[in-house]
C-alpha cells in the first residue's frame, strides 16, 4: 500500500484503523487483525478458517458502526471484502475499493455488486477500466501496476541482452514460489530441467530464495545451484540472468517488466485443480504478462504439463532462434507502457472523498 504514507500526510486529522501489516501499523494505523491473520492459500485452506472470517466481518461492521467511520478502503482479498463492501454500503460508508478483484477471469457477477456499492474502483491490468465499466461501474480509475511503483527507480536500468549475449555462459534463473508445497513441486521438476540443459550447454543456476520457506528444501538442491539469491536481491538476479523459469504469481509480471523470457509453470492440490478446471470457466493464460499483452509470450505448463523435456525445449529454442528471441524481447519492451495506467494521484484523490 505505497500511496498510504502521503494519504496520511494530507489527512493530518483522519483516524486510520483495520487490517495491515506491520509496515501500516508502523505508519500509525491501529490493526483489529495483522495480515498474516488472514493468510490462506487454495480453497481447501480458505475453508477451514471460514469462521474466522465471518467473525472479522462482524467485528470490523461493528467498529464501523461505533466509530462512526464514513470512508472504508477496502484492498485486494475479493472474497472477504465483497462481503465487506456491501455490509458497509447498507451504512452509508464510501467504499475505495483496491484494486479490482478479476471478475473477469471468474465469477463476473462480482462486476454487478460492485457498481451497487463501491463509490470508486482502481485498477491496475490495461483492459480492467473499460470492461469493468462494460458492467455498470461507474467510477473508475486506472492506475500504475503497484510494481511499476516498486520497481519505479531501477526499471530504466535494464540491460540489453542481445540474442547470443551469454556466450559461453547462460544464466538461468529458478523462481519456485513462496510456499511450502509450491517449492515443494516444482524445485525437483526445475532442477531435472537444468540436469536435461547442462547435458548440451554450460549453465549457471541461480535461485532466489523466500525467508519463510523451510531451508532444508533448498538445501537438498545445493550441488546444483551457483548463486542462491535472497527475495531482496530478485532485481538484481532478474538484471544478471537471460532466462528464468517461474512459479505462476506476480513474480512472472516482474520478470515481464524487466523483459526476462520466463518459462511459467503451476502446480496445486488435487482438490484445487479439480476446482480449477471444472468450476472456473475462465479460458485464458494465467500468468500477468501474459494476460496484460493479451497472447503467450511466456509459455505456461500447469498440472501434469509441468515436464522437464517440455521446459528445457523451450530454453533451447530461445538460444538458438534468434527471430522467435527478439520478437519476444520486443514485446516485453512494452509491458511498462501496458501498466502505467492515468496520470493522477492516488493518495489525493482519496484525501479528497475521505473530506467530501
Amino acid at each position: 500500500m505505497s500511496f498510504f504514507p502521503e494519504l496520511h500526510k494530507l489527512c493530518p486529522d483522519v483516524k486510520f484503523y483495520g487490517v495491515g501489516g506491520d509496515s501500516l501499523r508502523n505508519h500509525g494505523v491501529e490493526l483489529l487483525y495483522h495480515l498474516k491473520d488472514f493468510s490462506s492459500m487454495g480453497f481447501s485452506e480458505v475453508v477451514g478458517k471460514i469462521p474466522f472470517y465471518f467473525k472479522a466481518l462482524k467485528k470490523i461492521e461493528s467498529e464501523v458502526l461505533s466509530r462512526g467511520t464514513q470512508t472504508a478502503i477496502l484492498i485486494d482479498f475479493q472474497d472477504f471484502n465483497m462481503r465487506l463492501a456491501a455490509k458497509l454500503k447498507r451504512h452509508g460508508v464510501k467504499i475505495l475499493y483496491y484494486v479490482a478483484p478479476q471478475a473477469w477471469a471468474w465469477k463476473a457477477h462480482r462486476a454487478a455488486r460492485l457498481s451497487e456499492n463501491v463509490h470508486t474502483l482502481f485498477t491496475i491490468l490495461p483492459f480492467e477500466k473499460e470492461w469493468f465499466g462494460s458492467k455498470g461501474v461507474k467510477q473508475i480509475k486506472s492506475i500504475p501496476h503497484p510494481l511499476m511503483i516498486t520497481y519505479k527507480n531501477e526499471l530504466s536500468l535494464i540491460p540489453e541482452k542481445p540474442f547470443g549475449s551469454w556466450g559461453k555462459e547462460l544464466k538461468i534463473l529458478l523462481l519456485p514460489g513462496s510456499r511450502n508445497f509450491e517449492v515443494l513441486s516444482l524445485l525437483p521438476e526445475f532442477i531435472k530441467t537444468i540436469h536435461i540443459l547442462r547435458k548440451v550447454m554450460d549453465i549457471k543456476v541461480c535461485l532466489v530464495t523466500v525467508s519463510h520457506i523451510n531451508t532444508d528444501i533448498y538445501e537438498m538442491y545445493k550441488n546444483d545451484v551457483d548463486v542462491f539469491y535472497s527475495s531482496e536481491d530478485l532485481i538484481k538476479a532478474m538484471k544478471e540472468c537471460h532466462f528464468a523459469i517461474a512459479a505462476s504469481g506476480t513474480v512472472t509480471l516482474s520478470t515481464g517488466l524487466f523483459e526476462l523470457p520466463t518459462v511459467v509453470c503451476y502446480k496445486a492440490s488435487l482438490l484445487n485443480e479439480f476446482i480449477f478446471y471444472n468450476l472456473i470457466k475462465y479460458q485464458g493464460p494465467i500468468s500477468l504478462t501474459n494476460i496484460i499483452h493479451n497472447q503467450r509470450l511466456f509459455p505456461e505448463f500447469i498440472q501434469g504439463e509441468v515436464n522437464p523435456s517440455l521446459i528445457s525445449s523451450v530454453i533451447k529454442t530461445w538460444t538458438t532462434n534468434e527471430k522467435i528471441y527478439n520478437e519476444l524481447k520486443a514485446k516485453l519492451k512494452e509491458t511498462r507502457k501496458l501498466l502505467s495506467g492515468e496520470a493522477f494521484s492516488v493518495p489525493i484523490y482519496m484525501s479528497q472523498v475521505i473530506h467530501e
